[in-house]
């Protein structure tokens, strides 16, 4: 009696030590979350471990691994480490079917297990976007929506138009047909204009399985408006005698067809000095007679649209030298009683020595021209009046002595007087002018 009372002590004793070393282990799992597709890593840690077992089971309590025995034949899950502090298993090409709640169980008296979710996620479908029809005309309602499925859990879908983000949009969110993904889809509505011509319009997808890259998907806007013209001078003061170039810039989608150029709403009156060159209007040589207003109109399918440009030409300041003023010549007047005959010559000497400087008052284009012809003019009649008052001298003296011989050729003193008397009568029916 005194032996098997001291066996059943002993034994009591030992599983009192096992009880006490076993309640010491406890297995530890973390979750893990793995994109669609990629491998998942289960690990199972056990700090004190007296080399008891260690097992992982599926969501369905299958068993996948045993310490280092494989116990369910699925090529994707394959060992990774297996002692008696660790089992780690590895779960190849993810499906979204695998997830869920997998247990690690370590067999002491009683047994002991962790638990460890796989969360599977679901890559969203690269986006999609519909409800775009080239061309759009300027001022139509336009109408986009971006769609992605496969997404779990549902993604967020953000719209951008010149890098700016659009807020005011409507989402929509359903369920996928296998009941864990899901499909998402948005819609932006905006009156476009022609600033909107060749702008981008980007969805872009943000999801956690994307690792911060977002999917995105871009449409390139053609918006058609009627052309907008500007006419731009090749130089902001016209002067007369100089080239003008008058550019007609027009923008419009389609592009519009060749300019048209008219002058105060009618056709250009000189065509051979005015050259019309694509968008340019060429006038050679600018004079007053090209003032006026210039009219530049550009079409395409879409409209018509114009510009106006009133040209008014400014005269070319004068940079020429001061005109060298010649001075006034100082005449006398010799009187002297002649008899002579009136004639158009010397009438037309006379006006000429009335105003030498008469053609000096003249504006012209040379001035210094003018001035020498002037002082040759003045030289000449000088030199004319000199003459002719030495001619008038020597006249005067001739008839004086004709006049005395008539008294000499006389006979006798009677005659020599009736001759002198007729002298004198002819003499009286002279006239005599005083110069």
């Amino acid at each position: 009696m005194i032996w098997k009372r001291s066996a059943v002590l002993r034994f009591y004793s030992v599983c009192g030590l096992l009880l006490q070393g076993s309640q010491g282990q406890f297995p530890l799992t973390q979750n893990v979350t793995v994109v669609e597709g990629g491998t998942a890593i289960l690990t199972c840690r056990v700090d004190q471990n007296d080399n008891t077992s260690l097992q992982w089971s599926n969501p369905a309590q299958q068993t996948l691994y045993f310490d280092d025995k494989k116990a369910l034949r699925d090529n994707r899950i394959e060992l990774v480490r297996a002692s008696w502090h660790e089992l780690s298993i590895s779960v190849s090409d993810v499906s979204l079917s695998d997830e869920g709640q997998y247990t690690c169980s370590l067999f002491t008296m009683p047994v002991k297990t962790s638990k460890a979710y796989l969360t599977v996620l679901g890559v969203p479908d690269k986006p999609q976007i519909s409800g775009f029809s080239s061309p759009v005309m300027e001022g139509d309602l336009m109408q986009l929506t971006c769609k992605t499925s496969g997404s779990k859990p549902a993604a967020d879908i953000r719209w951008f138009k010149n890098d700016k983000e659009i807020k005011d949009v409507k989402y929509l969110k359903e369920e996928d047909a296998n009941r864990k993904t899901f499909t998402v889809s948005s819609t932006l509505d905006f009156r476009v204009d022609r600033s909107d011509d060749g702008v981008a319009v980007i969805c872009r997808v943000d999801h956690e399985s994307l690792n911060a890259t977002p999917q995105v998907a871009m449409q390139v806007l053609e918006i058609h408006y009627t052309p907008s013209v500007k006419i731009i001078p090749s130089t902001p003061f016209p002067q007369e005698g100089q080239p003008l170039i008058l550019t007609c810039e027009s923008k419009g989608k389609p592009l519009p067809e060749p300019v048209l150029w008219t002058k105060d709403g009618g056709e250009l009156p000189d065509p051979d000095r005015m050259v019309v060159s694509g968008r340019e209007l060429n006038i050679l040589f600018l004079n007053k007679t090209d003032n006026g207003t210039y009219r530049c109109e550009a079409t395409n399918t879409i409209g018509q649209s114009s510009a106006e440009y009133v040209l008014i030409v400014h005269d070319v300041p004068n940079t020429l030298p001061p005109t060298t003023i010649i001075p006034s010549l100082t005449t006398a007047t010799v009187t002297t009683t002649v008899a002579i005959t009136t004639s158009p010559t010397t009438t037309a000497t006379t006006n000429s020595l009335r105003d030498p400087n008469a053609l000096a008052g003249q504006a012209g284009p040379d001035h210094a021209l003018i001035g020498g012809i002037v002082a040759v003019v003045v030289f000449v009649t000088l030199c004319s009046i000199f003459l002719l008052g030495r001619y008038l001298a020597r006249h005067k003296g001739t008839y004086l002595t004709n006049e005395a011989k008539g008294a000499e050729d006389a006979p006798d003193a009677d005659t020599a007087i009736i001759n002198a008397e007729g002298s004198q009568v002819n003499a009286e029916e002279k006239k005599e002018y005083f110069i």
